[in-house]
């Protein structure tokens, strides 16, 4: 529980910052929200790449890329071209399964096809993702694994090496079981879908887990006060994972710091992107 002196951040504190803006935007997509947002830092690359994931509950009248700006500008300031993808969410036509699962995809896959243009270095690539977008990043980390009857299966996807996920829900099985998550239980079914006759198990290829063991390094930074997504989600992974991913546990932290720059949890952040960037 959080101390009596701690007072945690709220989306007011980040939402009033003054926003910086990308150098483009793509789209991949006829929706609004299949779209990408790219930030460029100075010079002439190549660019190591932080392919970024929003969280919002997979629900985008929650949330959008643009909630990620600031997260996204400081890390081009620090010379990292940041992949800040959108996708439609459990509320927009098409969204669910498999729509927001093929959008994550399709947006992750394009930037491959704009690398040359825009000078990114597809060795150096590591997957960030926020709340239920740390779910997307360590799923898109996961595609290789796959079933080949999947209607989510591709036969070359992008290859991820690294992923952070930052107070992420990334086992959908556990969440949909924890009425004390921030995003409901109910969203789950709506993302997964129910089980049919033709796909009886929602989750063999949606929740994390089952795509275990993923070739990609896992780190997970969580905040100790986080009243959000509930810090044994994160135990409970790591253990699952069985030697395959990391806690990185932030005390006085909440959810919001966790993608706030100048925050301490958003510094550690920080610094396992760099220590990815240089293993």
């Amino acid at each position: 529980m959080p101390s009596d002196t701690f007072t945690p951040m709220t989306w007011a504190d980040l939402l009033s910052r003054p926003r910086p803006a990308p150098q483009a935007t793509i789209a991949y997509g006829a929706d609004d929200f299949q779209k990408i947002d790219l930030w460029l830092p100075t010079g002439a690359g190549p660019f190591p790449v932080v392919l970024m994931v929003h969280g919002g509950c997979w629900t985008t009248s929650v949330a959008d890329r643009s909630i990620m700006d600031w997260a996204a500008e400081d890390l081009r300031r620090a010379g990292y071209a940041v992949w800040n993808i959108d996708y439609r969410g459990v509320d927009r036509p098409g969204g669910g399964y498999p729509g927001t699962f093929m959008d994550a995809a399709a947006a992750a896959d394009l930037l491959r096809a704009n690398a040359a243009k825009y000078h990114l270095d597809l060795t150096r690539i590591v997957a960030v993702g926020h709340s239920a977008g740390g779910h997307l990043a360590l799923w898109l980390a996961a595609r290789p694994n796959l079933s080949r009857t999947s209607p989510l299966y591709t036969p070359d996807p992008l290859p991820i090496a690294n992923v952070i996920s930052l107070g992420g829900l990334p086992d959908l099985e556990e969440t949909a079981a924890s009425p004390d998550n921030g995003c409901g239980t109910d969203v789950v079914t709506r993302l997964v879908g129910k089980p049919t006759s033709g796909r009886a198990d929602v989750y063999a290829d949606t929740s994390v887990p089952r795509l275990f063991p993923l070739a990609a390094a896992q780190d997970l930074v969580n905040g100790r006060e986080d009243t959000i997504i509930p810090y044994r989600l994160a135990t409970d992974y790591v253990a699952k994972s069985r030697g395959g991913a990391t806690l990185h546990t932030v005390p006085n932290t909440g959810h919001v710091e966790l993608i706030a720059p100048g925050s301490s949890a958003w510094n550690k952040a920080k610094h396992l992107i760099k220590l990815a960037f240089h293993s």
